[in-house]
């Protein structure tokens, strides 16, 4: 639960679903707007500018997929996909569109909150993060305060999950960062079993900043590579 009442936009054409979560997340002291199809859901992000999009990928009008590319062309907000299938690549293509996290349907309500609850601790720890000063890591320059990302001089739109994933890398270059501590530190699921959820991401991540940006050490985790001609695993 969070201390101040935040809005969240809830797009699911299913009313059994839509009425259920939207139940679930009022009683968890969220303001939520519905909406329950495509054209309705891009109209309603711009009426309300939610702080968080929970977002089903199949829609009538047009998909999640489109739905989450016009609202981050709008402005960067955090975006919970919604799917019924988990395949790697319907996980990319949502991510490669701006959603920051998935949850594949079916889905226990108690882990939707708490994914819920996770996107916006990661909203609220920007606001803690200004003051600080651009990383220069070889080709990159991150700017934590400002949450912007270059590379070789090119500005790199980054999802915030993918930006926080960056940071966590970048705070040890070289290291490795298990799958776990990343579990924990970006997505706030200590003790949780989700490497597909990391390999994913950081996937999407690559496909920004380069493949030679982040190695794969295989069985453990990853490492934020500064030297350019280092090659990480694919």
């Amino acid at each position: 639960m969070t201390s101040a009442r935040r809005r969240i936009l809830l797009v699911e054409d299913d009313p059994v679903i839509n009425q259920a979560v939207a139940d679930r997340l009022e009683a968890e002291a969220y303001d939520v707007v519905r909406a329950w199809d495509g054209p309705g859901a891009v109209a309603a992000h711009a009426e309300h500018t939610p702080d968080l999009v929970v977002l089903d990928v199949m829609l009538p009008g047009f998909d999640g997929h489109e739905v989450c590319r016009r609202i981050q062309a709008d402005r960067p907000v955090p975006v919970l996909m919604l799917t019924a299938r988990a395949d790697e690549a319907d996980v990319l293509v949502g991510l490669g569109v701006g959603a920051d996290d998935y949850l594949t349907k079916p889905f226990r309500m108690r882990e939707l909150v708490a994914r819920v609850a996770a996107l916006l601790r990661r909203v609220d720890r920007a606001t803690e993060l200004a003051g600080r000063r651009p990383l220069e890591l070889g080709e990159l320059r991150v700017d934590v305060a400002a949450r912007r990302v270059w590379r070789s001089g090119e500005e790199v739109r980054l999802t915030p999950t993918e930006f926080d994933l960056l940071v966590c890398l970048a705070g040890e270059p070289g290291a490795v960062v298990t799958r776990e501590r990343l579990l924990a530190e970006v997505w706030g699921w200590p003790g949780a079993s989700g490497t597909r959820t990391v390999d994913s991401h950081v996937k999407g991540l690559r496909a920004k900043v380069g493949p030679d940006v982040v190695r794969t050490v295989h069985g453990v985790g990853y490492a934020l590579e500064t030297a350019p001609g280092n090659r990480g695993g694919r």
